[in-house]
């Protein structure tokens, strides 16, 4: 595709917002994408019950209206230099009512504090509604690599149902959170209608989120009411039922809303999006030497910080098992997006090293060095390597085999009762050691990227390289092992920790393009003009490094094969002993 010229006024500034899990944060680029300030503050959550997470649409607006006014605050821009916004944010749903835009309870309850009005994307209350969703065997299930997740809104919805007076569930308006805060941010409570209107509703929503269903799916669920009169009862969409791309204009910021964020009344609100989707916006249009011979539809863009998300947009519909999608013309109009990821990277590298029993000894040593405690393992190996003169770090794993589905698998295989197992365990207590399971769980991450590929480009996508961000993508080992395990180069952008807010704010800067160009600008030409200069990591051509990842691999398989195998002998040895029940 080509690049078109930028279409709005090169002295002005764009602003992102990423309203992740645990905090808001706010980034300001001025038109060349470059990063001029950004600032965050924590949000926060409830959790009454395990597996209860609720939070609040205004307590979340509080911190992103403070993060927006510290950034603007260390950039020494003026207020007047902003000309545009957009949110990303978790895959949360806020609850509103349709007819007074007051906020509702998450609980369902009328005696509970009302302004805990967000089910947090992590609540897995909804588990027998998703049951009941998936045992319909539809065929729009196919769109969630075979089933629906209880971590997505439609069961949680279908929960609240079940859970609140009819009356009462009648009168509430279902919100993604991005699309929430657009909503407090312009108070508009109808996206524009598209020149796709005329045709039927979206025949799913993605990644399960309330919008975008057919009638007739959300009769076969029970949810027919949220198609009622016009499609009232959802966010985030026209009367017709259908959400607009993401890039376009929502409208401008309201006096309340312009005064809350320290900004003009008269900047533009782009529509924006679930924050994996923001993150492939702000990572797949990277700029790299030789970057002609990897086109869009053959980048990969991995977000992968506490989790990971791995996004494709291909040029024709992949069904992949355990794979999300493709969704048609989402975020960008032409492609079809396949969403794939971890259910823990981050998150599992911190776990594994913090229960080991050298933990705080190779903290306080990190701490004495000035350096993180990745850094000090990645340190503590190559000393290791240096002095037993092995070939190199992999080689010191070799006889160690770690699988860390720890908290469930999400791809490819789409089964949350996996589990972690390891092989090569011993009663060493020693920071060697801890640095030889750290290495595995890096081994690991690695292994389970080239799984999902595999299956996907199987499938018939063309991945053939990989753009990382997120904070992992600050640890070199690991990205030498993706590189080599997964045999493509890897692109690393400078800042790879503001991925996702460097999306929102091509999007807020993509709609002023839409705007003055009527419509004709270009979200994919927006990336590029204003995506930044990554890195390139090449596969290692080191011949013991790719041997045994490749038979490390083949033992991967094994070990999360097995692992199912073994689960099935078991319940079919202690099947006939439990009791039936009447």
């Amino acid at each position: 595709m080509d690049s078109d010229p930028l279409l709005y006024d090169l002295k002005y500034h764009h602003i992102g917002v990423d309203v992740g899990t645990g905090s808001a944060r706010a980034l300001i680029i001025d038109e060349n994408g470059k990063s001029i300030a950004s600032a965050f503050k924590d949000i926060d959550e409830w959790q009454p019950q395990p597996g209860i997470h609720e939070q609040s649409v205004s307590q979340i607006w509080n911190s992103v209206c403070y993060a927006v006014k510290e950034a603007l605050s260390q950039s020494g821009i003026q207020p007047e230099s902003v000309r545009s916004i957009a949110f990303a944010a978790t895959c949360s749903l806020a609850l509103f009512t349709h007819d007074t835009n007051e906020p509702v309870a998450a609980s369902g309850r009328e005696s509970a504090d009302q302004d805990h009005n967000v089910i947090l994307w992590m609540d897995q209350r909804a588990k027998l509604e998703a049951e009941a969703i998936n045992k319909t065997q539809h065929e729009l299930l196919k769109y969630f690599g075979g089933s629906i997740s209880v971590l997505m809104e439609l069961p949680k919805i279908l929960w609240l149902k079940h859970h609140m007076s009819e009356a009462n569930f009648r009168r509430c308006k279902f919100y993604d959170l991005s699309d929430a805060l657009t909503y407090v941010a312009t108070r508009n409570q109808r996206f524009p209608c598209t020149e796709n209107c005329t045709r039927d509703a979206l025949q799913i929503g993605v990644d399960g989120t309330a919008k975008g269903w057919s009638r007739e799916f959300l009769e076969a669920v029970e949810l027919e009411i949220l198609a009622a009169e016009k499609f009232k009862r959802i966010g985030g969409v026209c009367r017709h039922g259908r959400a607009p791309p993401a890039g376009i204009s929502a409208g401008h910021l309201c006096e309340m809303s312009a005064r809350d964020l320290g900004l003009k009344p008269d900047v533009t609100v782009g529509v924006g999006t679930i924050d994996s989707y923001c993150g492939w916006v702000g990572t797949a249009g990277l700029n790299f030497d030789g970057q002609q011979n990897f086109p869009l539809h053959s980048r990969m863009a991995v977000v992968a910080g506490t989790s990971a998300c791995y996004i494709v947009a291909s040029r024709k519909p992949v069904f992949v098992e355990g794979i999300w999608g493709p969704y048609q013309d989402w975020v960008l109009p032409g492609y079809w997006m396949s969403e794939g990821g971890q259910v823990a990277t981050g998150m599992l590298l911190e776990h594994v090293i913090e229960i080991h029993p050298a933990y705080d000894a190779a903290l306080k040593l990190a701490n004495n060095s000035d350096l993180s405690i990745y850094d000090f393992l990645d340190r503590h190996l190559e000393h290791m390597r240096s002095k037993t003169g092995a070939p190199d770090i992999s080689y010191l794993g070799r006889n160690y085999f770690y699988y860390g589905d720890l908290f469930g698998n999400r791809s490819p295989i789409a089964d949350p009762s996996m589990t972690g197992s390891v092989v090569g365990l011993t009663g060493d207590k020693s920071i060697d050691n801890l640095a030889i399971q750290y290495y595995g769980v890096l081994e690991f991450i690695a292994l389970q990227m080239r799984h999902t590929i595999s299956k996907m480009n199987e499938a018939g996508t063309e991945v053939n390289s990989l753009c990382i961000s997120g904070s992992v993508a600050n640890n070199a080992n690991l990205m030498r092992l993706v590189a080599t395990s997964c045999d493509m180069p890897v692109v690393i952008p400078r800042q790879v920790g503001a991925a996702v807010c460097f999306g929102a704010a091509i999007l807020g800067a993509t709609a002023i393009a839409k705007t003055l160009a009527r419509g004709a600008g270009s979200l994919w030409s927006v990336m590029q003009d204003l995506s930044q200069q990554g890195e390139i990591r090449q596969p290692e051509k080191n011949a013991l490094l790719k041997d045994l990842l490749d038979v490390k691999y083949v033992i991967y398989l094994e070990q999360c094969e097995r692992q199912r195998v073994f689960r099935d002998m078991v319940e079919k040895a202690v099947s006939s002993h439990m009791e039936r029940p009447a």
